[in-house]
Order: C-alpha cells, then structure tokens, then sequence
C-alpha cells in the first residue's frame, strides 16, 4: 500500500462541535473543537480542513495547537486573512462544523537530539505548541527551548518567565504563560517595540541561544519550524549554518487538502533529484535541506 493511500484511510470527516470561540487582539481567533475522530489521532504537525460556512464548499487547513485524545477535543488559532476566515470569525458556540482530519506529516523528534528548538512565526505558532506538548509528555527525555515571533500583538497575554536562559538578553523576558506553566523555556520576538519582547527576528534570537551552548550541547539540538515562507527560509539557513537537523511546516493555500487536486505542490530536492511533492499529504513538513537547499 502506498503512503498516499495509507494516509488518505486516517483521515475522517467528522462533525465538530464548537466548545470555545475565543477573539484576541490582531484578528485572532482560538477555536475549542469537541472532534474525538481527530483528536484521537493528530500529531504535532498535523492539521484539519474545515468547511468554514455550509454556503462555502471550499475549506480552510488550520494547524492543530492542542489534542486531548481523553477529552476528545482539538484547539486551532487562527487569524483572519480573507472571506474564508471571516466566516468563521462568524461561527458560534455550540455550532457545528464540518471538518476533515487529521491530515499531513507531523513532525518527529529524536531521542539522539534532546534539546529541540521549536521556532513558530505568527499562525506557525500553533504546531510548536503541539509539539512542546508532545515532547513534554515524554517525560524528562527532552528540554525545548521555544521561540515565537509575532508582528501582530501575540495572542495570549505575555508574562515575565521565571526560567533564566543563557545567551537571551536580560530584557527580553516575556514568555508565553501555558509553555511557562509546563515548565517549557520559551522567548519572544518582534519588530513591533512590546515590552519585553526581543527586538529582532526570530532567527536572531535563536542565535543568540545557540552560541551561548557548548559543542557538546549544540551536537543534541534539532530544530523544528513553522511559519511565514521567508521565516522558514532564514530558519533553514542559520541550521544549515550550525549543522543542525531541521523540519520545516510548509504554509500553502490548499484546495481540496487529501491530495487529489495538487494545487498545494511545492518542489523538492531529493535523492533522485527535484521532485513535485504536495504539501497536504506528502506534507506539510519535510527536511529543511530538501526545500531550501
């Protein structure tokens, strides 16, 4: 059977219920979803495709922030870009929503690298929280160190972490309060001058932190990124230039989301050569190296 196929069997239409529609500043939205189907099955990377108005066929992937399997429900962030989003900006709690999931290649840590850098940009913050998680209930096996960046306001309420950071300029203090809670080091960036926040870009404080640890230290890092296409590039540079694994999350429009109408397609470098691949299902993450070069 060939990965498409195998992939295409988990993915499940589901009717989800909305639990928790919640605005925040900068046309931000978290959605609590009740989805046992795909919240029993979503891993950090992955992804659902929600039809976001019963008028509107065409549907919208929203990376997954959150899964509790137990609870059975999902949590998305998303931020309003076009008619498809405010839409759903529109959609109240108890509501349905038709919804198919999960879907996409997560992304994976490995043991022989315990101290990932998770690096999430705007909407690309979600899976790096999903991934944090993740790594988080492995219990003592890895430390992320998560960094987020944002030219809109965040979409949570920053607050002063109490987990010191060698490298990170004494300033820059905020911290996102859940990866704090979980005990997982996380900073901020922005060009956008909020307190506490790193004045720069995402990668720059990532190196910052990189050069503070020893060879030894370094040797255990992998990186782990979503967000905007020219984050990702800047992001795949600096691990190719300290010699670091890197999985990228690739954002593109998408269209039908299980593979059939390839208009998600990206080229990649591999093996045998460029190769077409397509971001919903060959995807959305692959080897940093094998899109960037």
């Amino acid at each position: 059977m060939s990965k498409h196929h195998s992939h295409r069997h988990t993915i499940f239409p589901e009717q989800a219920k909305i639990l928790r529609h919640q605005a925040h500043a900068g046309q931000q939205y978290t959605l609590q979803l009740h989805a046992p189907e795909t919240a029993a099955r979503a891993e950090p990377g992955s992804f659902v495709h929600i039809q976001v108005d019963p008028q509107r066929p065409l549907r919208r992937p929203i990376s997954i922030m959150r899964s509790d399997p137990k609870a059975g429900t999902i949590e998305l962030l998303y931020k309003v870009f076009g008619e498809g989003t405010r839409l759903l900006a529109q959609r109240r709690e108890g509501e349905k929503l038709d919804l198919l999931g999960p879907i996409g290649v997560p992304f994976k840590a490995h043991m022989e690298r315990p101290r990932p850098l998770l690096i999430g940009g705007g909407v690309g913050i979600p899976p790096m929280i999903f991934l944090a998680d993740h790594l988080r209930a492995i219990k003592g096996a890895y430390q992320p160190m998560v960094i987020m960046g944002s030219e809109v306001p965040f979409p949570f309420q920053a607050r002063p972490s109490q987990i010191m950071i060698p490298g990170i300029p004494a300033d820059t203090i905020a911290a996102m309060p859940l990866l704090e809670d979980w005990g997982i080091a996380s900073r901020l960036a922005s060009k956008q001058g909020y307190p506490g926040v790193f004045d720069g870009y995402v990668t720059d404080l990532a190196r910052r932190w990189l050069d503070a640890l020893s060879e030894t230290q370094r040797k255990e890092v992998e990186v782990f990124s979503c967000g905007p296409h020219p984050m990702l590039e800047a992001v795949a540079a600096l691990a190719r230039e300290y010699h670091l694994p890197c999985q990228v999350s690739m954002e593109e429009f998408m269209a039908c989301g299980v593979g059939g109408c390839a208009g998600c397609v990206i080229e990649v470098q591999t093996e045998q050569g460029p190769a077409m691949k397509r971001v919903c299902v060959d995807g959305p993450v692959f080897d940093a190296q094998e899109v960037f070069g």
